[in-house]
């Protein structure tokens, strides 16, 4: 049976929400719904455990196992909020993967989106700051980026032709504590098993490739924001120093392997977090080099 919870007459607002986090069980996704649950509000998760793990649970979430598309049978309550993390979310593999990234990314998002309208759900969507990248033309440089940046413009659509509350958010190289350096791992967190192993750093070349790192805390903190009060597009999220991937290396230490060029590596991006900033109060906090400085502290 399909339930609300019951508002607050005084101010017709849930004081605490039931929040729907996709892709719950992911890094980023279990960072949220563990500061969600901490702030009293009932957590829900979606999430296929393509990358997500039941080690990224929480006591307290309720846990849903399934495919974005199936949302409609998966979800039997009607949330509050709706924050969509539960897509595909890697450049360089998304050539060989196209079939996931279509059914994830492209199906996916549309039967969210569909349940966010049926039921007048504010959505918040996590877009990809790849469609910012090498002057505005990374969206084509992937079927990763090209289905991200086209989701954009589909929740933006929904909100006009829909009158659908929507938020859209931009992470830039999200890095911290729970990452996985698997296929779908990230640079930082490829480097720190690397580097704890005594192993050659691999940098794909040419190495000056330009990124900005955000620690998760930083983009949970955002989220929770634009949640609140965001209403619409450009909410980006990232730590304003940018580097080179070669420069993260040297941070590191240690030797360096030279791979060669990958299709889908942006040379460079846009960071544009004044929006965030100016009407949410939000920045970002930590630091690259003292993370990566607690990483060197605890192989000495």
């Amino acid at each position: 049976m399909i339930r609300r919870i019951p508002f607050n007459q005084k101010n017709m607002i849930p004081s605490k929400k039931t929040i729907l986090v996709t892709g719950g069980a992911g890094f980023i996704g279990s960072h949220l719904c563990e500061h969600l649950l901490k702030e009293g509000h009932r957590v829900i998760s979606l999430d296929n455990y393509s990358t997500g793990t039941v080690d990224n649970h929480h006591a307290g979430v309720e846990y849903i196992s399934g495919d974005t598309f199936n949302i409609h049978t998966l979800v039997k309550e009607i949330p509050d909020l709706v924050y969509h993390l539960g897509e595909y979310a890697r450049v360089e593999k998304s050539f060989e993967d196209l079939e996931k990234v279509w059914k994830s990314n492209v199906f996916g998002t549309f039967q969210v989106l569909e349940f966010c309208r049926k039921h007048k759900i504010k959505i918040v969507y996590a877009g990809s700051s790849t469609k910012f990248g090498d002057g505005g033309l990374g969206r084509d440089q992937s079927p990763y980026a090209w289905t991200k940046a086209t989701n954009t413009e589909l929740v933006r659509n929904y909100g006009n032709w829909f009158d659908l509350p929507h938020a859209i958010t931009y992470f830039y190289n999200v890095y911290g504590p729970g990452e996985r350096s698997n296929a779908f791992g990230t640079l930082i967190a490829i480097f720190r098993d690397k580097y704890l192993r005594g192993e050659p750093l691999p940098v794909v070349s040419p190495g000056t490739q330009r990124r900005n790192f955000t620690y998760v805390s930083d983009i949970v903190d955002g989220l929770i924001k634009v949640g609140e009060r965001g209403e619409g597009d450009e909410y980006g999220l990232g730590a304003p120093e940018d580097f080179s991937v070669l420069e993260v290396a040297e941070l590191f230490g240690g030797e360096i392997n030279m791979l060669p060029e990958r299709k889908g590596n942006r040379m460079n991006g846009r960071l544009d977090v004044s929006r965030t900033q100016n009407e949410l109060g939000w920045k970002a906090t930590k630091q690259l080099k003292d993370f990566i400085a607690e990483i060197k502290k605890e192989k000495s």
